[in-house]
């Protein structure tokens, strides 16, 4: 076998058939090479919104829920309908203990709207009482100096986390505001922290001072506006959800049916609405993209029978001459190796070509559609070899009809 395949004559053989049908056989290298292409062009795009959506969602522990409050729907125990129930700080420590086996992280939060000023620079943006805690269920991307930390807590520290288009809007260009003092509510603050929002971000532009201090600042009490709750690795998040809003509804004496009393969003679920997405579109692109394959393939293979018909003088003088069936039956199958090796391979440089366009194009900026499309190595060459192993397949039955072809019949229609 392979010293049939290194023998120039069968190459010479090889390259006469296609240059005498040079548009069919271009024609046919392009059906397989588009196949091969889509499937590369398809597989990157899937890979590049999975990459977008990690880079979204990469500042959240996905495994997370947000729990608030809103007024009842169902009267129970005395209380009448549309009754607004209030998170208190006892709420935080009871849970703590309820779901001590579960809860890893819990951050409750207070939000209110207040105008910052610098000097002759002001806005109207919001401010959030928060624990250090927030920083591990929602990662902050920091600019310059640090986050709230635990003395922050104790002390009921005057000082500010702001976001990087309030640095903006109140400080000078490439100014670092960290240790400057600006006013919120006719009170000085000094900035620890500049840092930059995610594409996804439950406050957006906010600034983040500590949540005692709000208490205190803004004669809170013990009331909590709602709760950020992040469960270990493993635990049922939507079970849990349920588990722990029972628990809300049994401390503020809330009907157990009543869906109106307690609000919250699974982040968890949401995700998990999107990763099925992305899973259902990797099958759909291996799916159509071998689909075309097949379809290109067959090309090959009706090609072949094609010229194996116009070729039955030549394959007759070859048998009167000696040549053994297993002979011609190689040559044909080498063809279809080859003409579909040639389509792979541009099909998946031409691929790759795109892919590169796409990266430079919407992959690129600072709202990227795609995020690095690419594709695997090994991925490419299981479908390469998947291609190499479909065109062997289908060279096979025009190289049997070849074997079928008698030297004396053959000259005879001739």
């Amino acid at each position: 076998m392979f010293k049939f395949i290194f023998d120039s004559d069968t190459w010479q053989e090889i390259y006469g058939g296609i240059r005498k049908n040079k548009v069919r056989t271009i024609i046919t290298i392009i059906g397989v090479l588009w196949g091969i292409f889509l499937l590369v062009v398809l597989l990157g795009a899937a890979r590049g919104m999975e990459n977008n959506f990690k880079t979204l969602f990469g500042d959240f522990a996905t495994n997370s829920l947000a729990v608030w409050t809103e007024r009842t729907d169902t009267p129970f125990k005395g209380f009448q309908k549309g009754r607004r129930i209030q998170l208190k700080s006892r709420d935080i420590e009871i849970l703590k203990e309820e779901f001590k086996d579960q809860l890893q992280y819990i951050a409750p939060r207070c939000q209110t709207s207040s105008q910052i000023l610098n000097g002759f620079k002001y806005g109207d943006f919001q401010i959030s009482g928060d624990y250090p805690v927030l920083d591990k269920v929602q990662k902050k991307n920091l600019i310059y100096g640090r986050f709230l930390n635990k003395n922050d807590i104790k002390n009921r520290s005057k000082v500010v986390v702001i976001e990087e288009e309030i640095c903006k809007q109140l400080f000078e260009k490439d100014e670092n505001p960290v240790n400057q003092y600006v006013i919120i509510n006719n009170v000085n603050y000094k900035v620890v922290g500049v840092y930059k929002s995610g594409a996804i971000d439950f406050d957006g532009e906010a600034a983040y001072i500590p949540f005692t201090t709000f208490q205190q600042v803004y004669n809170r009490g013990n009331s909590i506006d709602w709760m950020l709750v992040t469960v270990f690795q493993g635990v049922d998040i939507s079970q849990f959800e349920k588990d722990l809003q029972l628990t809300l509804k049994n401390l503020h004496k809330v009907h157990p049916k009543d869906s109106k009393a307690i609000g919250g969003v699974n982040l968890a679920k949401q995700i998990g609405r999107f990763t099925g997405f992305l899973t259902g579109m990797q099958f759909l692109t291996w799916f159509v993209g071998i689909a075309t394959l097949i379809a290109g393939v067959f090309a090959i293979g009706n090609i072949l029978l094609i010229t194996v018909k116009e070729r039955t003088k030549e394959i007759g003088i070859r048998r009167a001459l000696g040549a053994t069936p297993r002979e011609i039956r190689q040559q044909v199958i080498l063809e279809s190796i080859f003409l579909t090796t040639i389509a792979g391979m541009l099909g998946i440089v031409f691929g790759g070509f795109v892919l590169y366009i796409m990266d430079s194009t919407i992959g690129s900026g600072p709202d990227p559609t795609l995020l690095n499309p690419t594709v695997n190595i090994p991925i490419i060459l299981i479908a390469f070899t998947i291609l190499i192993i479909l065109g062997t397949a289908i060279g096979l039955i025009p190289a049997y009809m070849a074997t079928l072809v008698k030297p004396i019949e053959a000259l005879r229609e001739e």
